[in-house]
């Protein structure tokens, strides 16, 4: 459905239209390219008019299964031998006017700003498509699949925004395959530079210096709650702008609200959510500090199916046999990021093997409607057969 297209970022509504993502353009491409007959107009109508037959009981739908199954199973076997390289030359091919359109300048617009001789295209990483050199790794050229080509940062070359006047270092706008991002100075090979993810929902062009060493600064304390005397932090986590306070959290509307937000909206916002109710935290058995990207606490759980480790709203089984008391931050960080590039989409089956307990249980209420059925109490006459099959017995004893 509609709501599902935009959740998983394949279109996006304007003025109530589809406008497709470049992510809803890459799976589009792909289709189109290795299950182009799937993706027919014809053959969705055929289709339709199966699931019409079926539906009238004028066609079986095991056979209809079987004859879809057998054909889409042979495509399926056909570009499992593919390669990898065989699909990105595809999809570059087919997505190359609208990734790379060319420019007035007449110039090649797939040739690599940073390397003399590289070329741009699609490639595929740990967490998913990006624009990459085919000089790879020699040449660093990297780019967020869906970021313009004229974007700032978007030619590999960071953009100076200006100095930090605390301590000097210069403040850059750059770009890498994971987005456009902040960073202050160039660090060294002790230390790393300090960097800051720019959200999808914030404007780079609006980005100047103040917002920059704001975003830099975050997680930002709003100020202390007047009743606990904890701080309140604002800050951007995995899942958007939110507030957080004494372990409880609490969402903000837009990204802006992390870097204004005062002291008495951020308590009304809090109690707001508290107001809501919901499902009490379970307490921590470890605290483990700050996670160092976005400094949300991490903390080490008791959950129904044994300890865990949680970050937002990411959660990670710790190891069986690991002693959860011992777990510091160093050794969860591994673990939180491995559970974070797999996704939610974990989650369904758990859902989905629910529906196999309600069997269960109306089966164990089957058993329950016999003893209703007590007034069946007349077989108590069988014993009297029983007696008589005791006789045999008595013939044996005489015998």
């Amino acid at each position: 459905c509609s709501s599902d297209l935009r959740d998983r970022s394949y279109v996006r509504m304007d003025r109530n239209r589809f406008i497709p993502e470049d992510k809803g353009r890459l799976v589009t491409a792909f289709l189109s390219s290795f299950f182009k007959r799937y993706v027919e107009y014809d053959f969705t109508a055929s289709v339709e008019e199966k699931l019409d037959a079926v539906s009238a009981g004028d066609l079986p739908w095991k056979a209809f299964l079987a004859e879809f199954w057998r054909d889409f199973s042979t495509a399926l076997t056909d570009i499992a031998d593919l390669r990898i390289t065989n699909v990105l030359d595809a999809l570059n091919e087919e997505l190359g006017p609208h990734i790379f359109p060319q420019g007035d300048d007449g110039r090649d617009p797939r040739a690599c700003t940073l390397c003399a001789d590289g070329r741009l295209g699609i490639r595929l990483g740990k967490f998913g498509a990006f624009i990459g050199c085919s000089n790879y790794p020699n040449c660093k050229y990297t780019r967020q699949l869906g970021v313009a080509s004229d974007a700032p940062g978007a030619d590999g070359q960071p953009k100076d925004i200006g100095l930090d006047p605390d301590t000097g270092l210069s403040v850059t706008l750059r770009n890498g395959r994971f987005g456009p991002y902040l960073q202050l100075g160039e660090g060294s090979e002790d230390e790393k530079p300090k960097r800051a993810s720019i959200p999808k929902a914030m404007d780079i062009a609006s980005i100047d210096l103040q917002k920059a060493l704001a975003l830099l600064a975050l997680p930002r304390e709003v100020g202390t709650h007047p009743e606990s005397g904890k701080p309140i932090l604002a800050a951007i986590g995995r899942f958007g702008p939110y507030l957080s306070h004494d372990g409880k959290y609490a969402n903000l509307e837009s990204v802006e609200d992390v870097l204004t937000i005062g002291i008495n909206r951020a308590v009304t916002v809090l109690a707001e959510k508290k107001a809501r109710g919901g499902r009490p935290e379970p307490k921590a058995l470890k605290e483990l500090g700050p996670h160092p990207e976005d400094g949300a606490p991490v903390r080490v759980m008791s959950g129904r199916y044994g300890p865990y480790v949680a970050h937002n709203k990411v959660y990670a089984t710790i190891p069986r046999g690991s002693d959860p008391q011992e777990m510091t931050l160093e050794a969860c960080l591994p673990l939180l990021a491995e559970k974070a590039a797999k996704g939610p989409g974990k989650k369904g089956p758990k859902k989905a093997a629910k529906p196999a307990a309600a069997p269960k249980k109306a089966a164990s209420t089957a058993p329950a409607a016999k003893p209703v059925a007590k007034p069946k109490a007349k077989p108590a006459a069988k014993p009297k057969a029983a007696a008589s099959s005791d006789k045999p017995k008595k013939r044996v004893v005489s015998a």
